[in-house]
C-alpha cells in the first residue's frame, strides 16, 4: 500500500517538475527475474526508474541511507534493501539472489555511486555475479539522459533485454569483471544513441 501511494505521488511530482520521456518501454519484460541496471547521476534515478516501470523494482541502496530509523523504515517499505559498498556484502548478495529466484525485479547501479560529472565509471562486478547465478534471467540496460533541472527534459531509455547463457561455465574474478564491463557498455551505447 505504501509503495503504491509513494509511486503515484512520486510519478506526479516527476511529471510536474520535469519533462519525462520514456523510450523502449515495450522492451521491459512483463514477468520473470529481471535485473534493471543504469547509469547513476542523481538521487532521482531510482525514483524515475521505479515510477516509470510497470513492475515493482527492488533496489540495492547504500547502507548509509538506512542509518536513520525513519528513513530506513520507509526505504524498506519501498522495497529497497541495504548493501555495504567497498567490500563484498554476503547478506545483500543473498537477498538479491533470493529476489531473482522468486522472479522479481532487481534494480542496481553498477557504478556503485553517483557520478557527479555525468561521466560513466567502471562497474562493480555484482551485475555479472548475479547473471551467472540466476536461471532464466533477463538483464535490461537503462540509460538516463538529462540533468534534472526543473522543467528540463529527462529521458529514460530502456534497452532490449539480454538473456544470459553459459551457466555451466566457470568464471574467474577477472572474467566476472570483464563480463560486468561488457554488460555496462550496453548502457553507454544507449546514452550515445
Amino acid at each position: 500500500m505504501l509503495y503504491r501511494i509513494a509511486k503515484l505521488l512520486c510519478k506526479i511530482i516527476l511529471l510536474i517538475f520535469f519533462r519525462i520521456e520514456v523510450l523502449g518501454k515495450e522492451n521491459f519484460p512483463k514477468n520473470g527475474p529481471v535485473i534493471v541496471y543504469s547509469n547513476h547521476k542523481s538521487f532521482w534515478d531510482p525514483i524515475l526508474i521505479g515510477c516509470m516501470l510497470d513492475r515493482t523494482v527492488n533496489f540495492m541502496a547504500k547502507i548509509e541511507l538506512f542509518k536513520n530509523p525513519i528513513f530506513g523504515f520507509i526505504l524498506r517499505n519501498l522495497y529497497a534493501f541495504p548493501v555495504n559498498r567497498g567490500a563484498p556484502d554476503r547478506k545483500a548478495i543473498r537477498k538479491a539472489l533470493q529476489l531473482l529466484k522468486e522472479g522479481k525485479v532487481l534494480g542496481i547501479f553498477p557504478e556503485g555511486t553517483r557520478s557527479k560529472d555525468g561521466m560513466l565509471k567502471d562497474p562493480e562486478p555484482g551485475i555479472a555475479l548475479f547473471a551467472i547465478k540466476t536461471e532464466n534471467l533477463k538483464l535490461v540496460p537503462v540509460a538516463i539522459k538529462g540533468n534534472y533541472k526543473f522543467f528540463s527534459k529527462v529521458q529514460l531509455i530502456i534497452g532490449e533485454p539480454i538473456v544470459f547463457e553459459n551457466k555451466n561455465e566457470k568464471y574467474s574474478s577477472e572474467k566476472i569483471n570483464e563480463l560486468s564491463i561488457e554488460l555496462f557498455k550496453k548502457v553507454e551505447q544507449l546514452l550515445v544513441s
